[in-house]
């Protein structure tokens, strides 16, 4: 089969991989029928976080099961699947308690942008739709195994429900996902922190009533403008950067919460935060947790987060679907072996 390796910063390519095989009884290998590009992945194309070798990448995935463990159960040969971008057994204490992300038997995948993965821990992975999905659902299919996901766990951290106000910081796909999640949750006034015209567009589309495109103490002053001077009830910080921590900081209000999943590379001021009576929450999304909710809610389309998906390309083309990214000519590129 074929997949996607990277080498060094600004340097991945379509090559020939093993086939991935059942290891364990508890496996599973599924066809890909896409897959994408996560802005997590930019920290290493970027050189932000290092390459010490060739390593396949990708942890996005939807497709047909070909191949099941004797141990498997809840889905089949044949079922379209989707999962979340770590695996987990779903049965383990933690899983129990709702956070996947962090099961005792849990990990990552060796690189889902392939035409197949094995996904271990089947059953407490995958979920399965209850017919073949019609095409055009495919993108909101795939946008659950990861970026609507994590939209939603950064407002669930954050407290978001009805009346709220929230501030979203970050206009990737996650940033988008977070508005559509703050939205779902009945948020009074969503409000999205974005600079460009394509990404306000979706945002808009996702429900967000407010765009604010200043930054720094401008936005913050913006944000106060629309929070009766005092800053949004919750704020979902979806970039992990300092600079964007750092404006989550000031855009929230005093006794207000922070949902965070931006991939960490910064810090937060801590001691401020104690005095400020602000609660931090967040991480990985438990993806598991929401799928089922959430791909009901993509099954009847009545969201539609696959709109994120603003450039489709073969998998073959992968460097050019890392490239669009990189150089923000594409919100999220989605991938088709």
């Amino acid at each position: 089969m074929y997949g996607a390796v990277i080498h060094a910063p600004g340097d991945v390519r379509y090559e020939e991989r093993e086939d991935p095989a059942i290891l364990e009884p508890t496996d599973a290998v599924v066809r890909t029928v896409a897959a994408c590009v996560c802005g997590s992945d930019l920290w290493r194309y970027r050189g932000i976080s290092p390459v010490p070798k060739p390593t396949p990448i990708g942890h996005e995935y939807c497709g047909v099961v070909e191949a099941v463990g004797d141990a498997v159960t809840s889905v089949k040969v044949g079922d379209f699947v989707v999962g979340g971008f770590l695996y987990s057994d779903n049965t383990c204490p933690v899983c129990r308690k709702g956070a996947h992300a962090n099961c005792q038997h849990g990990g990552g995948y060796a690189g889902c942008q392939a035409d197949r993965i094995r996904v271990p821990q089947a059953d407490g992975t995958l979920v399965a739709t209850p017919e073949m999905p019609a095409d055009d659902l495919i993108p909101s299919i795939l946008a659950l195994s990861d970026v609507m996901c994590t939209g939603w766990h950064a407002a669930v951290s954050a407290g978001v429900g009805p009346g709220k106000s929230v501030a979203v910081v970050g206009d990737g796909a996650v940033g988008l996902c977070a508005v559509l999640a703050a939205v779902q949750l009945g948020a009074e006034t969503v409000i999205a922190m974005s600079r460009h015209d394509s990404r306000q567009k979706v945002a808009t589309e996702f429900g967000a009533t407010h765009i604010i495109a200043e930054r720094g103490e401008d936005g913050i002053a913006k944000i106060r403008e629309l929070t009766e001077g005092i800053g949004a009830d919750c704020v979902l910080e979806c970039v992990g950067t300092q600079d964007a921590r750092l404006q989550a900081v000031g855009c929230v209000r005093d006794g207000g919460n922070i949902g965070l999943v931006g991939v960490p590379h910064g810090e937060l001021p801590v001691d401020k935060l104690f005095w400020r009576n602000v609660g931090i929450k967040g991480g990985p999304a438990h993806c598991r947790e929401y799928l089922p909710q959430l791909l009901e809610l993509v099954l009847a389309r009545k969201i539609n987060p696959g709109l994120v998906f603003d450039l489709e390309l073969p998998l073959s083309e992968i460097a050019e679907a890392y490239a669009a990214m990189d150089e923000r000519r594409a919100i999220k590129s989605l991938v088709r072996p």
